[in-house]
């Protein structure tokens, strides 16, 4: 299996899970919902697949 660079859209994606997954454990904001306590997995999974699929 070859890997590729995640485009820059997947990217920011991934960011953008991951910043509001680290402002939520801070207590920055809370966000009640069921998503909140997976963010970190959200973004690790979109940055896999942009990783794993070439031309996304």
């Amino acid at each position: 299996m070859s890997l590729s660079a995640p485009t820059k859209l997947f990217f920011l994606i991934s960011l953008v899970f991951f910043v509001l997954g680290v402002l939520d454990q801070f207590g920055v904001f809370s966000i009640h919902s069921l998503i909140s306590a997976y963010d970190y997995l959200i973004a690790w999974v979109v940055l896999a697949a942009g990783c794993i699929f070439k031309g996304i």
